[in-house]
This record gives C-alpha cells, structure tokens and sequence, in this order.
C-alpha cells in the first residue's frame, strides 16, 4: 500500500508571508490615513473621520499579522 510522506513544515516560509500581509496591511492604513487627512483638511469632516476608522480597523489587522505570524512561527519548547 501507499504510504503518505511526513508534512513538511516552513515556519520561515510561513512568518514571511504573515509579515508581508501584514505589511501590506499597514500599507493599506497609511494610505487610508492619508485620505483622512484629506478629507478633514477640506472641511469634510465625515470623510476624514470614517477614513480614519478605517484606517485604524486596518491598522489593528496588520499589527495582528505581524504579531501573530511572530508567535505562531516559534519553535515549540519542549
């Protein structure tokens, strides 16, 4: 009969790919962020302020990722 091999496990593998969504999470904050801005400083006061809630929601996902990605690729005490 066939035998199905050990998985393989890539916890670099896996931590650079949380740090890089959470990057790009972050990336995606500052940009919102940047639009808040905009809108406050035109005297829209609602477009800067629900930018900015995004902004922060998108801030808390990236930290998270990164955070995350960096305890659960840990090797494991034994």
């Amino acid at each position: 009969m066939f035998t199905h091999p050990a998985p393989v496990d890539y916890p670099a593998m896996k931590l650079l790919v949380g740090l890089l969504i959470g990057a790009l999470y972050l990336a995606l904050s500052f940009l919102a962020f940047r639009q808040s801005s905009g809108g406050w400083t035109a005297g829209h006061s609602d477009l800067g302020f629900w930018w900015a809630v995004i902004a922060g929601l998108l801030a808390i996902a990236g930290l998270g990722a990164i955070v995350g990605s960096w305890i659960h690729t840990r090797p494991a005490a034994e």
